[in-house]
């Protein structure tokens, strides 16, 4: 193991827990998107003071931007003393809702028994420290480093991240020539390397009918009726169809790596907001139904449409007065970087300098904002790692370890010793 910059982390390892415990203290909940500007402008300034110059770019025009609520990313970029290559960890700053259940202060960062709860100390702000951490102690084993080190603290990635890095990536800063290898912390797991995510379709379909008194709806037309038609018809066929397709991609858990699709939400009928407690008394004209499909890397997104489609059009043969309408909310392509991809490469180095092992190579279930930095800044030497169990994020008492994270920004720092200073891993 490289002895010297496991010193300079274990070093600064209350550093490391004072800096999560200070992350978590910003409620930075999406939405709406609370506290992205002192929580952008409190890493910029503590990564100001070691020598990175650091920008802030506001998400203008994306989903959820406001001026009460704007959506602020902040990069910081420390330049070495020759030319090289440029090694970019990204972390989002944004945390889901607290949620019921909790036995602590969600946002007060309380250590205890080796561990620092709060909500987004899993995902992903311990991640985010350790990063910090990370370049900090490289730094000042190898001053004299070559290429850069970048450190992003983006936005949104709980809602799709097109306020955060879509946003950046539009803009170039996750393109070449500015930067080559990307590591995103994501609490996979100390030792596993995560190589990308199966595709996402979310889509929204709409039935139609026609309103009526709801004394009389032999007059109209139920478009939740027609829904249910829908739902029946995914039950029988659908589902049982995406259940027999496997993959061949290591996806987390086991049950992921075959297709999925989860029925998002429901709408129809009039709102009851004006009379809570009181039903309209009218035939619903309209419904609309989200799903959630997942796809594996072996699947063709025209196919995974054209499986819901077809259905909707027998239904419509089928069913008398039957309409329909399919709204695309967003796609998105699976994602599998290579084992021998250089960052890839790098962080194994890591992994087996820390844990005398070999990494485990996983896919995720969901996505992340990996798949804005391949489609939009068209850069794939990218891969998550970072400390923290993906089965505590979005949990109630959700927590970091101690010693995951400074383990884990170990194998970050050597990370960058075999893509900076050129070791063989």
């Amino acid at each position: 193991m490289n002895e010297a910059l496991a010193r300079a982390v274990r070093d600064r390892t209350e550093d490391l827990v004072a800096l999560c415990v200070d992350l978590i203290r910003f409620p930075t909940i999406n939405p709406p998107g609370e506290a992205y500007g002192p929580c952008a402008e409190f890493v910029g300034a503590w990564l100001s003071r070691r020598g990175f110059e650091t920008s802030f770019i506001r998400g203008e025009g994306a989903p959820g931007d406001s001026d009460r609520y704007p959506r602020t990313n902040v990069v910081a970029r420390r330049q070495g003393k020759r030319p090289g290559p440029t090694v970019h960890f990204n972390s989002h700053i944004d945390v889901v809702e607290t949620g019921q259940g909790w036995s602590v202060d969600p946002f007060a960062g309380l250590v205890r028994d080796g561990r620092v709860y709060g909500r987004g100390s899993c995902d992903m702000k311990g991640g985010l420290a350790a990063s910090m951490i990370a370049a900090e102690a490289f730094i000042a084993v190898y001053p004299d480093y070559p290429g850069a080190i970048e450190i992003s603290g983006t936005v949104d990635e709980e809602s799709g991240g097109f306020g955060g890095v879509a946003h950046l990536a539009s803009q170039g800063f996750f393109s070449r020539p500015r930067v080559d290898h990307v590591i995103i912390p994501e609490p996979l797991n100390k030792d596993r390397i995560c190589l990308g995510h199966r595709g996402v379709w979310w889509a929204e379909i709409e039935t139609r009918g026609r309103i009526a008194h709801g004394s009389m709806p032999f007059l109209g037309d139920s478009a939740i009726r027609h829904i249910g038609a829908v739902l029946a018809a995914f039950e029988d066929e659908l589902f049982p169809a995406l259940d027999a397709k496997h993959t061949r991609m290591p996806v987390v858990p086991e049950g992921a790596r075959r297709s999925t699709l989860n029925i998002n939400s429901i709408h129809g009928g009039q709102t009851e907001d004006f009379f809570p407690g009181l039903p309209a008394p009218n035939v619903a004209d309209s419904c609309r139904l989200v799903i959630d499909r997942r796809f594996l890397i072996e699947e063709d997104i025209q196919t995974v449409k054209g499986e819901v489609l077809s259905i909707l059009e027998r239904l419509k043969q089928e069913r008398p007065k039957f309409d329909y309408a399919v709204r695309d909310l967003m796609e998105v392509l699976p994602l599998m970087t290579e084992r021998d991809a250089p960052v890839a490469e790098a962080v194994a180095r890591g992994i087996r300098e820390v844990f005398a092992r070999e990494p485990d190579y996983v896919i995720s279930p969901g996505t992340y904002d990996q798949k804005h930095i391949a489609r939009i800044g068209h850069l794939h030497d990218c891969v998550a790692y970072g400390p923290g169990i993906l089965d505590l994020a979005h949990q109630p008492d959700e927590w970091v370890g101690i010693e995951d994270m400074v383990e884990s920004a170990i194998v970050m720092a050597i990370s960058l010793d075999t893509l900076l200073n050129g070791v063989k891993p």
